[in-house]
């Protein structure tokens, strides 16, 4: 049984010991979070917990997270990036714990809306380290990040400066960075490519937008250009592209510099840092990253005699991704013609990222010790919907039964915060691990939660 914990998440004095080491993620990492262990029998540990025993304790679905893991990968980009600023990626998952486990190792945080900020301003999230994104910021979200003072405020819109400048005080500044467009088409679907021409994040250089909006930045006496921002993507497992936009920034710094005789600070290239989702899988190895990015920005600042800008880099599922696992109880197994369906507890409600952007994960049975042979089964959802279907043809012992525990890999970033109520369905908690202890950072979502919405007639 595991045992019962009264004592608080760590705080900014008191971290886990012997972290285990982290090189970035080299080809041949594991889909798995550092304190995972699979034993003899069966079953396997995260943090020094059993999944079996968090199933019996927190029921199924259930998501599951490594505070270990996420604090390694945390000190892992402070380590290779010393002088850059990192800012975890809220949208990837957010929740109390998660916002003070990055701010107690010293990283930034952004948020893309209220909400996310809402939940930063409850963990006690210092605001000059806040960053707040959004292609559509509302009248309301961008008073809140004023009244909230976050350090900066992404510009994705001209028309955001003109509100920005209604709603500041008079005799108060606000610092802003512009998202610039810099046309690099890159990242793992083209639903989350966001560094090209034709999709609605950022002002085109070409078009002359996003210098409009730099010169209506300095046209305002109550905004202060910090920089400028860029997103590519998500899931780039390369280098390149990034080296490729580091250069057009720096040459649209270089420009500003030119033609208004300032010259902004900060360089923000944002995250998009793919991992590694299956054994065999690639990942972006931080190391080469950093090296390859810092050196791009010193050695293209060097051609245009320009003073090398503070580097902000933004990771999220790069941060929370493996520390992730979820747990699903099997419900049913149908042996057709071609396919082996093994159902389960959950489905596209708790991770629709199958069914979005066809992602794959690695399943494994946990709980008992495997029985003769393996075959390919599809690991399908419990919801009213063909495409719900978790896993494809993924290896599973040939005597899966209902009853059977499975967990899946790699799912701590955008399972937990695009989860839906898709059939009525409850979303699943969040049950954080660290050092043989287990704490519920997220409670489940009950029937008479979904009910308490609906007022109805």
């Amino acid at each position: 049984m595991m045992r019962s914990v009264a004592r608080p998440l760590y705080t900014d004095h008191e971290r886990p010991s012997a972290a285990p080491a982290f090189a970035g993620a080299p080809d041949g990492t594991p889909p798995w979070s550092a304190t995972t262990r699979f034993h003899p029998g069966g079953d396997a540990t995260m943090g020094g917990v059993s999944l079996t025993a968090i199933a019996a304790r927190f029921g199924t679905p259930a998501y599951v997270v490594d505070e270990t893991d996420v604090r390694m990968r945390c000190r892992a980009y402070r380590a290779a990036l010393p002088g850059a600023e990192v800012a975890y990626a809220g949208k990837a998952f957010l929740c109390r714990a998660m916002a003070s486990w990055v701010r107690s190792e010293g990283l930034s945080l952004d948020v893309c809306s209220s909400g996310e900020l809402a939940v930063a301003a409850a963990a006690g999230f210092p605001a000059e380290r806040v960053i707040m994104h959004g292609n559509a910021k509302t009248p309301q979200e961008l008073a809140a990040a004023l009244e909230y003072g976050v350090g900066r405020i992404v510009v994705d819109d001209v028309a955001e400066i003109s509100r920005l400048a209604a709603l500041t005080p008079p005799g108060q500044r606000r610092r802003v960075l512009v998202r610039v467009i810099p046309d690099v088409e890159a990242g793992g679907h083209a639903a989350v490519r966001t560094g090209g021409e034709d999709q609605k994040f950022g002002l085109s250089i070409a078009t002359g937008a996003a210098g409009d909006a730099v010169g209506r930045v300095l046209g305002q006496p109550c905004l202060e250009l910090a920089g400028l921002h860029c997103h590519l993507g998500s899931q780039i497992i390369g280098t390149e592209p990034f080296t490729t936009a580091v250069v057009r920034m720096i040459d649209q710094l270089a420009l500003v510099r030119d033609v208004y005789g300032v010259t902004p600070p900060q360089l923000n290239i944002g995250g998009g840092h793919g991992i590694v989702y299956e054994t065999g899988g690639r990942a972006l190895d931080l190391r080469r990253f950093a090296a390859a990015v810092t050196g791009a920005v010193e050695s293209r600042c060097a051609e245009l005699d320009l003073p090398v800008p503070r580097l902000t880099v933004e990771p999220g599922r790069a941060l929370s991704g493996p520390a992730g696992v979820t747990l699903y109880r099997v419900i049913a197994v149908k042996r057709g013609l071609n396919r082996t369906y093994v159902s389960v507890d959950g489905g596209m409600s708790d991770n629709p990222r199958p069914a979005l952007y066809g992602a794959r994960h690695e399943v494994r049975l946990v709980g008992r010790a495997a029985g003769g042979a393996v075959r390919a089964c599809t690991v399908a959802g419990h919801h009213c919907e063909a495409g719900d279907l978790i896993a494809r043809d993924v290896p599973l012992p040939e005597d899966v039964h209902p009853g059977d525990l499975l967990a899946v890999a790699a799912t701590g970033a955008y399972n937990h915060s695009m989860a839906s109520t898709y059939n009525q369905t409850g979303r699943p908690p969040v049950v954080a691990v660290s050092q043989g202890a287990a704490r519920l950072v997220v409670r489940r979502e009950l029937t008479e939660d979904l009910l308490r919405r609906d007022v109805g007639l």
